[in-house]
């Protein structure tokens, strides 16, 4: 019956839909018009629907459902005047009679800006015009002969129907294709015509292959750049011209590169000469460039490995630091990749300007290097405050102070010192009667510094050159709370190296990373995870526990457990009961624990993106952990003293010792229209080994959320096929499977569907459950599957996205079917995220 409801539901919404889509979509058509409805390519007798082809044509149908050509048809396309009589009528006529004067203006005026929105927010309807069409053709008819067509013909054909509705149909007979035959060059100047053959080998014109435009292009771009790279200051892409014979060849295409000399332009006339290879003399660096300096008298200069640096003041930097940073080498051939290197590299120091580079021609073949740094501000501040509320607390207030401090030591280094002062006072439902009113506080202090190079007492250049932009970053952190869960204390350091070899891949080493938490307040924990508290509370009661009384926390929670475990009630191991209490325990000693991890990790990333409004990409993601081994060998070594779990301490803490790894792959395709397909795929795993039989709760993985399985919230899925009901569920394996197509509804506003996969589970470490852990294939039977839609607004600078998740396969339900039972809005997921999931 239930679902017999919905189906009527389903099928009145498409029936309305419908008939709201077919009226009324030519109500701003003109007689003597007709509304574009279809375009249909037809290309040697068959049907092209591609969409390259479909972006050449200057006109295109409405969108296929045309809402936003609805919302256009609403405005009123003469409401200008209208308005203008209304407003210039004086007699007393309806509504008018109960408004002022400036009542009235104002009324008006305000369905004039009603009326533009509609126009902005809808699609004007798409009128047949014939001009464009014969440029459609035009266009085709081009794009085929700058692929090697060049025998082109293209008709057209507009069919009007009589509800003023057309339809255009392209048609283009392509003829034979040309191919490239052969390869000649005509070269002026002796020193270009030495270097070219170094450059056939990776030619893009190549004998055998269609024509292309574009491949010319490209190679002539990519012979100027190499000839740019091989001391060639003066020479440019104008100088590359091509010659293209087709006559009597029999479809085949003669090529023929022109390479001109060098023309100087005098006051009468144009003067040619042959190329002249350029070397790089001097080098002057200018350190505190400013337009305040001009004109001045250097004050200090330093010569450091043939670079000449000049100051206006005293100099503020140590030449290294400098000279690193610079590509342009004295005495070396003039190179153009060399000033795009050392732009961005001294523009990655955070320390000056955008610089200024400047050549000066010395003779015939040698050039000056002049460039000008304009140092930033030494210091910057920062300050923010912020407001809050949560089921913790009622109303909090943080202040969040940061100074970033530049060249603190004469290097390019920067130093960021970052704090939170936080104050609050707790919700009723966890504040004691003495507390005072702000009772919640904490407070962190983060301090980092970032150093322009690989800090480290060994020549690292010949591994990783300053040409992959070498950084090294130390930081240092703590924190504390007060009356805020566990109350916890927690220290870190890193120690990283961070390169990347190329502009698609980054490298990132954190040489020690080490943290440490501990928490003050553990006998808040049933406080906290209210949850557990409930489930330990009812077992009590259903054995008459404590007269039936609520446990008290956390003396009467704590002896229940104990009396459990060590069988002084009427629960046995053979109980479900007990078990839940042994695992409320277990989950306990997890999570008040404190931690101890010292790691070293390496991460790799692949992005394939071209810029930010690429959609048309990869990013790959690898990274691998290892933390314990260092402590474990120097506890071996000195012959520390194990606690009762055989574990080895240092300070009173069982350092954590585990391997784990990670991989993140995902994948964009542009269909074109404001179409995108996504997918990601992820897999994780750490390993506990020798000091440790589980995983930190910091280091393990969770499922569910606005960026995961949309269809569960954070931490509430698995592990496995479990029936938890805890707050936070975790484990130390996760696979996870996402897909989504993101389409454009209107304007800025978008709309997708996706499908989410995965679960977590625990694999090799002391969870005895088989419900929880992995145990094989068999257990991907239990990879949960959501499904639902979701809104996006493009904000261009940031992207709001509101998703709703179903439950479509749940394999919490361990003996029923598992697909579509909690598939309504009512066990949906809603949720709010900023920028794409992936």
């Amino acid at each position: 019956m239930y679902l017999r409801k919905r189906f009527i539901g389903i099928l009145f919404f498409v029936v309305l839909l419908g008939c709201f889509t077919s009226c009324n979509s030519v109500k701003r058509v003109a007689d003597n018009e007709h509304l574009l409805t279809n375009n249909t390519i037809i290309i040697d007798g068959e049907k092209e629907n591609s969409e390259t082809l479909n972006n050449l044509l200057y006109q295109k149908p409405n969108s296929k459902i045309p809402l936003r050509l609805h919302i256009y048809n609403l405005a009123r396309p003469n409401i200008d005047s209208i308005l203008a009589v209304k407003l210039a009528d004086s007699s007393k006529q309806g509504i008018k009679r109960f408004l002022s004067k400036k009542q009235f203006y104002k009324m008006q005026e305000s369905k004039l800006h009603f009326n533009q929105w509609l126009k902005n927010t809808g699609e004007a309807p798409v009128i047949v015009n014939e001009d464009k069409t014969k440029k459609s053709v035009k266009r085709l008819q081009d794009y085929y002969i700058n692929n090697g067509w060049f025998n082109v013909a293209g008709t057209y054909n507009i069919k009007k129907n009589e509800n003023k509705r057309a339809e255009v149909t392209y048609n283009i007979e392509r003829g034979p294709t040309f191919i490239i035959d052969s390869i000649s060059e005509n070269i002026a100047s002796p020193a270009v015509e030495t270097l070219y053959p170094r450059f056939k080998k990776g030619a893009l014109i190549k004998k055998g292959e269609q024509y292309k435009t574009i491949n010319f292009e490209l190679e002539r771009e990519r012979i100027s750049g190499l000839l740019r790279n091989y001391g060639l200051f003066h020479f440019k892409q104008d100088y590359i011209t091509v010659e293209i014979d087709t006559i009597g060849t029999n479809n085949n295409v003669n090529v023929n590169f022109n390479i001109q000399n060098r023309a100087i332009r005098t006051p009468d006339s144009i003067v040619r000469k042959p190329f002249k290879i350029f070397k790089i003399k001097d080098i002057n660096v200018y350190a505190d460039h400013s337009f305040a300096n001009e004109g001045k008298t250097v004050k200090d200069s330093v010569v450091y490995d043939k670079y000449k640096l000049y100051s206006y003041g005293n100099m503020r930097f140590k030449p290294k630091a400098i000279t690193d940073a610079i590509f342009i080498t004295p005495n070396a051939l003039f190179k153009d990749i060399d000033r795009t290197y050392t732009y961005r590299h001294l523009n990655e120091l955070r320390t000056f300007k955008y610089p200024d580079i400047e050549y000066v021609e010395e003779n015939d073949t040698t050039l000056t290097a002049n460039i000008y740094l304009t140092p930033l501000k030494k210091f910057s501040l920062g300050f923010s405050t912020e407001a809050s509320t949560s089921n913790i607390q009622a109303i909090g207030f943080a202040l969040n102070p940061s100074l970033l401090i530049r060249n603190i030591f004469k290097g390019a280094e920067t130093f960021e010192i970052s704090g939170t002062a936080a104050i609050g006072s707790s919700s009723e439902g966890n504040r004691q009667d003495n507390d005072p009113f702000f009772d919640i506080n904490e407070l962190a202090l983060d301090l980092r510094l970032t150093i322009p190079r690989l800090f480290s007492p060994f020549n690292t250049e010949k591994i990783i050159p300053k040409y992959m932009f070498p950084t090294t970053r130390i930081t240092l952190s703590g924190s504390g709370q007060t009356n805020i869960g566990l109350d916890k204390q927690a220290l870190s350091g890193i120690f990283s190296y961070n390169w990347r070899p190329s502009t698609k891949i980054t490298n990132s080493l954190d040489l020690f990373n080490i943290q440490y938490v501990r928490n003050l307040n553990i006998d808040n924990y049933f406080d906290i995870y209210s949850t557990s508290y409930n489930r330990l509370n009812n077992i009590a009661q259903s054995i008459n526990y404590n007269n039936g009384e609520n446990l008290e926390i956390p003396n009467e929670t704590d002896t229940f457990i104990s009396d459990v475990l060590n069988n002084n009630t009427s629960l046995t191991v053979n109980d479900e009961d007990y078990r839940s209490v042994s695992a409320i325990n277990e989950r306990k000693d997890r999570l008040t624990e404190d931690n101890l991890i010292l790691s070293t990790s390496f991460s790799f990333i692949k992005d394939n993106r071209r810029n930010l409004l690429d959609e048309n990409f990869s990013i790959f993601r690898f990274k691998i952990e290892s933390a314990g081994t260092l402590l474990a060998n120097a506890s071996r070594l000195f012959g520390l003293k194990k606690d009762s779990d055989d574990r080895y301490e240092l300070f009173d803490v069982a350092f954590s010792q585990y391997i784990k790894t990670e991989l993140d792959y995902v994948k964009r395709w542009d269909l074109g229209k404001q179409n995108i397909f996504a997918i990601r795929s992820f897999f994780g795993i750490a390993i506990p080994y020798g000091n440790s039989t589980n995983i930190p709760f910091a280091k393990s993985f969770f499922a569910g959320g606005a960026n995961d399985n949309r269809a569960w919230t954070a931490y509430a899925l698995g592990p496995g096929s479990s029936e938890t009901t805890d707050e936070f569920n975790e484990a130390n394996l996760k696979i996870a499977l996402s897909a989504e197509q993101r389409f454009n509804l209107f304007g800025d506003l978008n709309g997708a569907l996706f499908i989410d996969a995965g679960n977590i589970w625990n694999v090799l470490d002391d969870v005895e459950d088989n419900r929880a852990t992995f145990s094989g294939l068999k257990s991907l039977e239990d990879i949960a599957i959501g499904s639902g839609f979701g809104l996006r607004y493009d904000f261009s600078f940031f992207l709001f996205r509101f998703d709703i998740g179903f439950k479509t396969y749940d394999p919490s339900y361990q003996d029923a079917n598992r697909w579509f039972n909690d598939y309504n809005f009512k066990n949906a997921v809603y949720n709010i995220g900023i920028n794409y999931p992936f």
